[in-house]
């Protein structure tokens, strides 16, 4: 025992977590003396392996700033909304995240839009991929916030370095020629290299003129509309219907 103890102190020291926890689970249920010295081993760095990878993906989840707790498996596909089932289970394996797509989710408000988002932003953090979440109005007042104390170039890194970056309520607030100027900067840097969902009640075929200035919404568009999966969702509000049924 005193052995064993000196190991397990070893294994705190090193901070082998998982090591520490499957060792004395081994220890109190006597499977260490069925175990072979390999397959005891072999146990003991999965467990670790696990341990780390729970601690990643934990550590992913609160940093992203998720709205919503969300996965695939509550995507509900009874409601008659127009949601594709054959595309949301493609992008379960998120495939489209190594290879740089966008995702565009629009539909009226209540409709489930922002689950949805939420769902794939989860299953990104599955992958222990990096994923910030934030509605458009806020994201654009910290950046002005950020020009005024001169660390803009500083958040549009932090922003970009993002596997996935979640845009809730795209398109809520009127954009002028700051926003405008600022969310070119953000596609500029992820377009190609990074992965972006757009969350809005706006039909994309409304974003040109919501945007303002042609040039400038030309150039946003091409990197985002034509590099996206879209889903658009159709319908009455889901949770008007729950208010109504309760």
């Amino acid at each position: 025992m005193n052995n064993n103890n000196a190991t397990i102190a070893k294994l705190q020291e090193m901070r082998l977590h998982g090591m520490i926890s499957a060792f004395k689970s081994t220890l109190d249920s006597g499977l260490n003396k069925k175990f072979t010295s390999d397959e005891l081993f072999a146990h003991l760095v999965d467990s670790e392996w696990d341990y780390r990878i729970k601690r990643k993906q934990e550590s992913l989840r609160k940093k992203a700033g998720f709205r919503y707790q969300a996965s695939f498996a509550e995507i509900d596909f009874t409601h008659n909304r127009k949601l594709d089932k054959n595309l949301i289970l493609r992008l379960s394996d998120c495939s489209w995240i190594e290879n740089h797509k966008d995702i565009i989710i629009t539909g009226p408000t209540g409709i489930g839009k922002s689950f949805i988002g939420s769902a794939l932003g989860h299953q990104a953090v599955q992958q222990r991929k990096k994923v910030y979440y934030q509605s458009c109005s806020r994201l654009f007042a910290r950046l002005k916030l950020a020009k005024a104390d001169g660390s803009y170039l500083k958040e549009l890194t932090k922003i970009q370095k993002n596997d996935v970056l979640l845009l809730e309520d795209f398109g809520l607030n009127p954009f002028n020629s700051d926003t405008r100027l600022m969310l070119l900067d953000i596609l500029e840097d992820r377009h190609g290299r990074r992965s972006t969902i757009f969350i809005s009640q706006i039909p994309v075929s409304k974003w040109h003129d919501l945007i303002g200035d042609s040039t400038i919404a030309d150039a946003i568009l091409d990197r985002i509309v034509y590099n996206s999966f879209r889903i658009e969702l159709q319908g009455e509000s889901i949770r008007k219907k729950m208010y109504r049924n309760s």
